[in-house]
């Protein structure tokens, strides 16, 4: 069990696979879950040759259930505590959803070489909630929502939601694992109820319009056009064109929780991006 602390004491779980001399791939998870959400990916990288390397954010999986910290800056900077702590030069990072976030506001503040390129999946930015700046968005009441089941009974929150729009399985004809759902609800339900609270604000509310019109290294932006969760609209489509180096990949069909469910899409068109 590897562990780095942060400044405020945080201790953040960690996995290092693979040499150490390697090209290092950094993954950044999703709301509510933990590092064991790129398992298969990891897996896939790591029979490549690759260094592969995943935290649990603060208040999720195995690391510290803070009731302070859970927003984008402090995840961020969690983030960098770990690559220092690791001393990683050009490494590839890529984040889901929250994680996309998370690797958006780090890589966009990196020091020099620490990163090569960066990938962001059904991710968050620019920024989800609508405003009077971002009529697209979604509405506040949605989020206010999410906040109220957590509240009152997450652990069957923390069944609805895989069960239904993160996947894709509420759609007519959809392919259900149960095995999927389960370890959805197993990794939520390992967190801090209070982070978890607390990140859905990070999440949709940070504006990260900024952070994408900084970052200097190739990325690449990949998002299901029937992503229920984060819509492609609002979401991949804006950051694409944000963003100085960016390259777009759409996937028809594809719900949100597509690196898992489509994995044996999502993992050779991420090899591809990483060597070319």
């Amino acid at each position: 069990m590897a562990f780095v602390s942060t400044k405020d004491g945080t201790q953040i779980f960690y996995k290092d696979w693979g040499p150490k001399t390697a090209t290092p791939i950094v993954f950044s998870h999703g709301w509510p879950l933990s590092s064991d959400d790129w398992d298969t990916h990891m897996l896939y990288f790591l029979a490549k040759g690759y260094r592969v390397i995943a935290h649990d954010r603060r208040g999720h999986g195995r690391s510290t259930q803070t009731d302070t910290g859970n927003d984008m800056d402090t995840y961020a900077a969690d983030l960098a505590t770990l690559t220092d702590h690791l001393d990683l030069k050009g490494a590839v990072h890529i984040g889901h959803s929250t994680g996309g976030g998370e690797v958006a506001r780090y890589v966009s503040r990196a020091k020099p070489g620490r990163v090569s390129k960066a990938v962001l999946v059904s991710a968050v930015p620019p920024i989800m909630v609508k405003t009077a700046a971002n009529p697209g968005g979604t509405p506040l009441e949605v989020f206010d929502g999410f906040r109220a089941a957590l509240t009152a009974n997450r652990a069957q929150f923390f069944l609805d939601v895989p069960s239904g729009p993160f996947y894709g399985f509420s759609r007519p004809g959809a392919k259900i694992s149960q095995g999927i759902i389960q370890n959805w609800w197993r990794q939520g339900m390992m967190g801090g109820a209070k982070a978890h609270y607390d990140c859905i604000k990070a999440f949709s509310e940070t504006d990260q319009t900024e952070d994408l019109k900084r970052i200097s290294v190739p990325t690449l932006v990949m998002h299901g056009d029937d992503d229920q969760v984060v819509p492609i609209a609002n979401s991949g489509l804006l950051s694409a064109k944000l963003l100085k180096h960016g390259s777009l990949k759409i996937y028809q069909g594809f719900s949100h929780g597509m690196l898992t469910v489509n994995a044996d899409v999502i993992n050779p068109d991420l090899l591809a991006f990483i060597k070319g």
